[in-house]
């Protein structure tokens, strides 16, 4: 069967979500035996010298010198709202019991990416639009649901930190869309593991945490880090010269059923049934967003601008 463009896009964009919902579980898996910071140091760290290990071959890293100042205001603050962004996801992490709960919740970055783009871009929302914007809203409701309020309130724990983490990230999708032309990817990632490994450096120091961890927890760091910022990041942009970024945007928003198997496997626990019917609902509504956006573009006769919300975590 001959790999046509169309399929190895699909297949790039389905490692991208395979490997993303992966971070969920090696990430949770590492934060259940170390702080946060130790967590942040390592794994941003590793992910510096990941992302290193593959621009220096490929004479990447020579770009930085043709950079201008507004390129490095950019980078300045796409770096401390994603050190905000990927903070507060993380911190989702380490507080849920349940990270395919979080994994559904991140759904939400495209919607926000809609909604900031009609506020900052002067965007227009179709009607379609609102129902898709219901149907996520309805179904980030559903999944964050605790199913027990009285010993545990309305919301799942971590439900707090995820959400306000998908606000800044797709505020960075907003940023990259209305001024970055000429940044690569890979310095992109890096620059955010550089923000984040210097501010866990500092609260390494400022805590007085041990730089010293147990052997189980690095390794599910350096597994974590390296499907984070490189594996995924590779896939996403490998499958976005195939495919059309709307196509990729909803694979990769399936990624809950991933790490839903993940967390299965690994920690011998899932979401409530209702729960995942939630998570289902936030992927119905991220297909609905999505093709009335691409619908409405075409009908403009204008390039298409799809609302992707990608990231990596790296």
């Amino acid at each position: 069967m001959k790999l046509t463009d169309q399929r190895r896009g699909y297949i790039f964009a389905l490692i991208a979500t395979v490997a993303m919902a992966n971070v969920y579980v090696f990430s949770k898996a590492a934060l259940n035996e170390i702080s946060l910071y130790q967590f942040g140091f390592y794994w941003f760290g590793m992910a510096m010298v990941w992302n290193l290990l593959y621009a220096l071959p490929a004479g990447k890293i020579n770009r930085v010198k043709f950079l201008r100042k507004k390129d490095f205001r950019v980078l300045l603050i796409l770096g401390v709202m994603e050190l905000v962004g990927t903070s507060l996801f993380f911190a989702s992490i380490e507080t849920t019991s349940s990270p395919a709960n979080m994994s559904f919740l991140q759904n939400l970055v495209p919607l926000f990416v809609i909604l900031m783009g009609v506020s900052f871009l002067g965007e227009r929302f179709s009607g379609f639009q609102v129902l898709g914007v219901v149907v996520i809203l309805a179904g980030a409701l559903v999944t964050s649901f605790s199913g027990n309020i009285t010993e545990t309130g309305f919301f799942v724990p971590g439900s707090g930190f995820m959400i306000a983490s998908t606000i800044f990230l797709a505020g960075t999708t907003i940023i990259s869309k209305k001024y970055i032309t000429n940044l690569d990817p890979g310095l992109l990632s890096f620059n955010r593991a550089l923000f984040l490994f210097i501010l866990s450096l500092i609260l390494m120091l400022a805590f007085d945490q041990p730089f010293r961890i147990e052997q189980s927890a690095f390794l599910n760091t350096m597994i974590g880090s390296l499907l984070g910022p490189f594996l995924t990041a590779f896939s996403t942009f490998s499958a976005l010269r195939y495919i059309d970024a709307s196509k990729s945007t909803i694979i990769q928003s399936s990624k809950g059923l991933f790490v839903t198997i993940g967390a299965w496997i690994y920690f011998s626990s899932v979401p409530r049934s209702f729960q995942i019917m939630g998570g289902l609902l936030t992927i119905i509504g991220v297909i609905i967003l999505i093709s009335a956006r691409e619908k409405s573009d075409q009908k403009k006769g204008g390039p298409v601008a799809h609302p992707s919300g990608e990231n990596t975590i790296a």
